[in-house]
């Protein structure tokens, strides 16, 4: 997949390569399927059966019916429209004003709790514990019968860490709360199924499954009320309004019907991968903080913090150095890796500001080969052993 001399990259988490079967479903579907699947001629009607069809794909996969997913533009916009959606239906209809986040949620969701607070809602951030799971015993504290929607992630983007959503919905469910997950770092890598999990509303995205950028979706539980987010159209039977990217949307379903059948396998590698490099680093560097707990986390993540009262750097610092050393990884989420700003999700599980701005997240995928990790793993000890000690 990957041309010989490249630098190594460990950065699946922010993104992942185009699969080449992916690429070629995009690039036939540009030439051939060109044709608006609004419109009601042959041209359009051939588009229809595509986009209907990977509709039914993506539906499968998470156990969802046909009728329950939206297309958009990807896992962020997904986010926003579940999150502003809601609120705006649940205040309207019924008074609610109260929202729920967890304080681990990508800045997709945190952003725009930011939004519903400008617009006199009342938002609640939902704590995590140190190993940076949500106390179940504080949702239970903090639910209202104003309490319009609950938004916690599957997993989080930055550790790895599992949430435990299931017990969540039943909380929620039995308070007739509306509950919402961001499953993007989950998806392909352990299973995920609607009712399995219990939530009204779920966020994808296809380029964390080495599908294209630009389109994602979203699953919508049948009768739970939500807003439209965009208008000018009925596309997307009046959810989305926009010309559906037709192409797009067959790379996608063609990408998650890949991840589903090589998701053990990916699983496995993955695990071998994350203990390979975790035992690599604990030999040869000492004071080094492993931010997830294994067995609650996925394996394709593995985010490590220096000791701040060992070491003097910053994650941009240590980004660099790995960038010239030909290793491509970063500090966090890519939506705040250039920022200084430490992150968010190890300051919610009790780390110090300078130990989380001294952090490295490694995420492998399925072209990641134990070679790259093992040559990865020394080009990051030998940068930590080269820092002065304070």
């Amino acid at each position: 997949m990957k041309k010989e001399g490249y630098p190594i990259y460990l950065d699946y988490s922010a993104t992942t390569p185009i699969d080449p079967q992916v690429a070629s479903v995009i690039e036939t579907h540009y030439r051939t399927t060109y044709g608006n699947a609004s419109s009601i001629h042959s041209y359009g009607r051939t588009a229809k059966v595509v986009l209907e069809v990977s509709r039914e794909i993506i539906a499968q996969s998470i156990g969802a019916e046909t009728a329950e997913i939206f297309f958009t533009a990807g896992g962020t916009e997904s986010d926003n429209h579940a999150l502003i959606g809601t609120a705006f239906a649940q205040r309207r209809k019924y008074g609610k004003d109260h929202i729920i986040v967890s304080a681990i949620e990508h800045h997709a969701v945190l952003d725009c709790a930011e939004y519903l607070k400008n617009h006199n809602f009342r938002v609640t951030y939902l704590p995590v514990d140190a190993n940076g799971i949500v106390i179940i015993a504080e949702l239970e504290r903090l639910v209202n019968d104003k309490t319009a929607i609950v938004s916690v992630m599957h997993a989080n983007n930055e550790t790895g860490v599992i949430q435990p959503i299931e017990e969540i919905a039943e909380l929620l469910k039995k308070n007739k709360i509306v509950f919402h997950s961001d499953t993007v770092q989950t998806i392909g890598k352990i299973p995920v199924t609607v009712n399995d999990l219990g939530v009204d509303l779920l966020a994808l995205s296809a380029h964390k499954i080495y599908g294209p950028k630009g389109i994602g979706a979203i699953y919508i539980r049948k009768g739970t009320e939500i807003d439209s987010l965009l208008h000018g159209g009925s596309q997307e039977r009046k959810n989305r309004a926009g010309t559906e990217n037709v192409p797009l949307i067959a790379g996608f379903a063609k990408a998650i019907e890949l991840a589903d059948n090589g998701r053990e396998e990916l699983f496995l590698l993955a695990s071998k991968l994350r203990s390979l490099l975790k035992n690599l680093i604990q030999k040869n560097i000492r004071n080094v903080i492993l931010n997830s707990v294994e067995e609650r986390s996925i394996p394709h993540i593995l985010n490590v913090s220096l000791d701040s009262s060992v070491y003097s750097i910053e994650s941009e610092t240590m980004l660099l150095n790995m960038d010239l050393k030909g290793v491509a990884v970063s500090s966090g989420s890519a939506c705040t890796s250039g920022s200084v700003q430490p992150s968010h999700v190890l300051l919610a599980m009790g780390r110090d500001a300078k130990t989380t701005q001294a952090t490295i997240r490694f995420s492998f995928g399925k072209f990641t080969t134990i070679n790259e990790v093992e040559n990865a793993g020394r080009i990051f000890c030998a940068i930590v052993q080269s820092l002065p000690k304070k």
